[in-house]
């Protein structure tokens, strides 16, 4: 406990809790389709693909815009950006709880992606935290941030309970005051010492065409125009991920021809695509597999988001003692494991509830541990790593919802849509126990504690004179 308020406090921790607030209640508006989705599904007629597909939109929507949200931050100053994303993330509650009548499901694919805005805060939250304290603490100050995943578990207690009296769309509104304070908290404490590069009118330039872009993308895969059915909805990420791409400066598209990136991509797409995809596909998955009540698969979602935010700092401290490269060879072969055990057996109630803890334990402890190994591999990259990586995270929680749906619709089970993410993860693990020996060489704590040992806080991108 020593160690970890002195960790606290080698930094700005009032700067780190206001991006914690800003990451928690923008996950919160992010994952808000996945427990209001029975509720949806009584009002709007949808088939399972549908479904999976508007809950996924979201998932999407924040993957994407990482990217440019990351590069803006690269740019800007990051409570500036930080309040603005606050802004373009409460659009769709707004929207919701002042439209008349029942919104149409094209309505609610636009909504969706300005929901990916809150998702996107990732991009954000990490660098400008990790800005605040030098680099020996990184992976705990990063796993702190990043715990704002546990919003998800006030989706699933908040969202399902308020539909079910007042109505979904009335619902939505309980995110407007969380919104509120995480931008008050951001307004008097969040700071950002992170070094800025490029062109400030060109990254809101790239941020926003990307964001119009993405909604075009969406409603033009529901109309057809890239092919019937599947095809489309399996495209959209692959197109998504183009756009952003093509609207990032050049120079900063060179990581992308780096092995190590890509890696890491899969790997995070992985753990926190993981994480996020079944914390908004796993309530439909609930009701359709044990036929548990809305509101019972609503406060398991809970839990499970819960589980897997609280053990995020832990994976994050872990990895600060072993390297996150150890620990990720130990949970993808668990990941794998469980998914094969799912997809294999389709277990009953019980046993399935375990399999989903386990799960949810390895997606959480991974999480940490991928984002550990970030700001050691890519120093002065952080924030454009950030959007990059989140945005691998973010499409592997969208491909999570539309397989699964997709599984269930065409073979009347969910087993293909978890061996699928099994075989992902088996690929996973083999690929960082190739990397293994010469990540260890920038990845293991003690060496990284030894080259910073003398330095001062500044070598974080701290001033001098900041106080910190």
């Amino acid at each position: 406990m020593k160690n970890l308020l002195s960790s606290l406090t080698s930094g700005n921790w009032r700067a780190l809790l206001a991006c914690f607030f800003y990451f928690d209640t923008g996950f919160t508006v992010w994952v808000m389709f996945g427990p209001l989705a029975p509720f949806i599904h009584k009002d709007i007629a949808m088939t399972p693909a549908e479904l999976g597909f508007l809950v996924a939109v979201p998932v999407l929507g924040a993957a994407i815009l990482r990217v440019t949200l990351g590069n803006l931050y690269q740019a800007c100053d990051g409570r500036r950006i930080a309040l603005m994303g606050v802004l373009l993330s409460a659009i769709p509650s707004i929207v919701l709880l002042l439209m008349p009548g029942t919104p149409s499901y094209t309505l609610l694919l636009v909504l969706g992606v300005f929901l990916g805005v809150g998702g996107a805060s990732f991009a954000v939250a990490l660098p400008m935290a990790g800005s605040n304290y030098p680099p020996k603490v990184q992976g705990l100050v990063l796993g702190l941030a990043a715990a704002g995943n546990i919003g998800a578990v006030l989706d699933g207690f908040m969202f399902p309970g308020l539909a079910a009296h007042f109505g979904w769309t009335s619902a939505a509104g309980a995110a407007l005051p969380l919104l509120a304070l995480a931008a008050t908290a951001l307004f008097f404490w969040a700071q950002d010492f992170g070094l800025k590069s490029g062109s400030a009118p060109r990254a809101f330039r790239s941020f926003f065409v990307t964001l119009a872009g993405l909604v075009v993308l969406v409603l033009a895969v529901h109309a057809g125009v890239f092919g019937a059915g599947k095809t489309g909805v399996l495209l959209l990420p692959v197109l998504g991920a183009l756009l952003a791409i093509f609207v990032l400066p050049r120079h900063y598209r060179s990581v992308l021809v780096e092995g190590d990136t890509w890696v890491v991509m899969l790997v995070y797409s992985i753990t926190f695509g993981g994480f996020v995809g079944m914390s908004s596909y796993v309530t439909t998955l609930l009701i359709s597999l044990y036929q548990l009540p809305a509101l019972e698969a609503g406060l398991f979602m809970s839990l499970l988001a819960f589980i897997g935010a609280l053990v995020r700092p832990i994976g994050g401290l872990v990895a600060d003692r072993i390297s996150g490269v150890r620990a990720l060879v130990i949970l993808l072969a668990a990941i794998s494991l469980c998914d094969f055990v799912f997809a294999a057996w389709m277990p009953p109630l019980a046993a399935g509830i375990v399999l989903l803890i386990a799960l949810y334990l390895c997606f959480g402890l991974g999480n940490g541990a991928t984002f550990q190994l970030v700001p050691q591999r890519w120093k002065g990259k952080t924030g454009l790593m950030s959007g990059i990586v989140g945005a691998a995270g973010g499409i592997g929680g969208f491909y999570l919802p539309v397989i699964m749906g997709i599984a269930k619709e065409s073979t009347g089970s969910y087993q293909m849509g978890f061996a699928t993410f099994a075989g992902l993860s088996a690929l996973a693990f083999v690929l960082v126990v190739l990397h293994r020996a010469r990540w260890l060489e920038w990845a293991l704590p003690a060496e990284s504690q030894g080259r910073v040992a003398a330095e001062p806080i500044r070598t974080a991108n701290v001033p001098a004179d900041s106080g910190v």
